[in-house]
């Protein structure tokens, strides 16, 4: 099969750091070049971020765009794809500046001509009039395609202004990304706000709810096109809604209820430790608009539920403490025995005719290997669990020790030994936060690996036997994006398209009046 080139070469000021565009670049500011033909080879590969060597990447992605993380005067990159080839074959090109956008078209038809074979990527850099070629690296491209949209929340590390936060969309077939809701538009000087834990119902960005807390506070719910404040907060129940499950095709959601106290560190290298002193599970009917108390032993802290796809099982996490001081509140007692919970994930049956729950069934004891479990998120085949592991508590999105392990389901076993760590996935560092594309092959997850203080999202393909790839950094139109935000990315879950309500539209109906839930008893 002929093979399909696509050269690409940059020149900027000496001692600064050059942009690569894995695609065409604008062909305003570029003429024709070549391939350097006299060059020194050296035995290692290019360091590149964000580091795309050996990664696989859907079909359907936008353009990678990565740069050498070393000084350089210019680079030349070289793809040669063996998959076939487009109609018109990509020509070299010439750029004196890093463009800002890569030509989608082009990568469209370059990953096209090789879904499910290998680009062999060469880099070429020059450093002081002479060039120098990398030992070159592979890009699989996976024919299978990725859900078109993610969403997350974009938070600053700075806690005396954590006002200043978004739920953003962006779409992963370009670098499309837009606000769902900002927090400041019911915010005003001391009387802030708090948004959190968008969830969606079968990646339906037509069924999805976000709390509101503190101002004009509340849960705002769509449901087909309609939209709703909900006042969750009852005598009966513990606290509203936190972490929420919606049920895979009925009107109803579980949520855990959760007492939750920050507590900061100063030499602690976790800095912040996120705990309950209480948590139960509540369920909500979004029809009846009753809440029920699902789960509330006081010596369970029940947290992060999570539906099986076919909404006949609920998977949550709990740990159990038995009070020892009674001479202190329990929200100090925890503080000072946080370290003892440790969280196990169990499953309760549910019948989605009579909306009836059975007991609860331990699934993977954490416990006894003296770890802590949270964050069960089913594939959707329902074979695969995939969690975070950590030391202890359920925060672990602060916890430097955070691992991603996946248990079979289908397993014989249902223990501890089912259990195993993602090691393609994980890195010295946290992983956390992670969720399913809807055909189950790709996850997206947040990781602090690239500088021990933001999480920023990654993506990995799955194989049909939960194998997987060397995970990829979210594409953004500049390379050092994330280098020059200060955000974190929280809880990034895939859509299967954009939220079409504007920020405006949902802060009108925060500054509404709520509807207020009706208790309707214990499930």
């Amino acid at each position: 099969m002929r093979s399909i080139k696509l050269n690409l070469i940059g020149f900027i000021r000496p001692m600064s750091f050059i942009s690569l565009m894995g695609c065409l670049w604008l062909i305003t500011a570029c003429t024709r070049v070549s391939i350097p033909t006299e060059y020194t080879q050296v035995d290692s590969l290019p360091k590149i971020y964000p580091d795309y060597v050996d990664v696989t990447i859907p079909v359907n992605i936008a353009p990678l765009t990565f740069m050498i993380d070393a000084p350089v005067d210019a680079m030349v990159a070289n793809y040669t794809m063996l998959a076939g080839s487009p109609s018109k074959a990509p020509s070299p090109m010439l750029t004196t500046s890093p463009c800002e956008a890569p030509s989608l078209s082009e990568w469209r038809q370059l990953l096209t001509a090789t879904q499910g074979s290998d680009l062999l990527v060469e880099v070429f850099a020059q450093r002081g009039g002479k060039w120098i070629r990398y030992q070159p690296f592979t890009i699989h491209v996976s024919p299978d395609s990725i859900d078109p949209y993610i969403s997350y929340r974009l938070i600053s590390p700075s806690f005396v202004a954590y006002e200043v936060l978004t739920i953003n969309q962006r779409c992963l077939e370009n670098y499309d990304e837009s606000v769902i809701y900002d927090n400041t538009l019911c915010s005003e000087n001391s009387q802030g706000q708090c948004i959190n834990c968008h969830n969606y119902q079968q990646y339906n960005p037509g069924r999805m709810q976000f709390h509101a807390r503190q101002k004009d506070g509340g849960t705002v719910i769509v449901y087909d096109g309609q939209i709703k404040k909900v006042n969750m907060r009852n005598d009966s129940i513990l606290s509203a809604g936190v972490y929420p499950a919606w049920h895979p095709w009925l009107p109803f959601i579980v949520y855990s209820t959760d007492k939750t106290t920050q507590s900061f560190h100063t030499t602690d290298p976790n800095k912040i430790e996120v705990y309950d002193s209480e948590s139960d599970l509540i369920t909500y009917n979004l029809e009846t608009d009753e809440v029920c108390n699902l789960e509330n032993d006081t010596t369970e802290y029940e947290v992060f539920p999570c539906w099986a796809p076919d909404g006949k099982t609920l998977y949550y996490c709990s740990a159990h403490l038995d009070r020892q001081d009674s001479t202190i509140s329990k929200e100090l007692e925890t503080l000072r025995r946080v370290q003892e919970l440790k969280y196990n994930i169990y499953r309760k049956s549910f019948n989605p005719e009579t909306f009836a729950f059975g007991p609860r069934e331990l699934v993977f004891d954490a416990a006894a290997l003296d770890k802590s479990a949270v964050l069960p998120r089913v594939s959707p085949d329902g074979r695969f669990l995939l969690f975070t592991i950590g030391t202890f508590g359920y925060f672990h999105i602060w916890h430097h020790d955070a691992d991603l392990w996946m248990l079979d389901l289908t397993a014989s076993a249902s223990s501890v030994s089912s259990g195993e760590p993602m090691k393609a996935l994980n890195s010295p560092d946290t992983e956390s936060y992670h969720s399913w594309s809807s055909n189950g092959r790709w996850v997206i997850f947040s990781s602090r690996r690239d500088d021990g203080s933001f999480t920023r999202p990654f993506i990995a393909h799955i194989d049909e036997e939960g194998n997987a790839s060397r995970p990829f950094e979210l594409p953004m139109s500049r390379p050092d994006a994330h280098r020059l935000s200060m955000k974190s990315y929280n809880v990034p879950e895939f859509m299967r398209g954009p939220v079409t309500i504007t920020p405006q539209t949902f802060a009108d109906i925060l500054k509404g009046d709520p509807v207020n839930v009706r208790y309707a008893g214990h499930k």
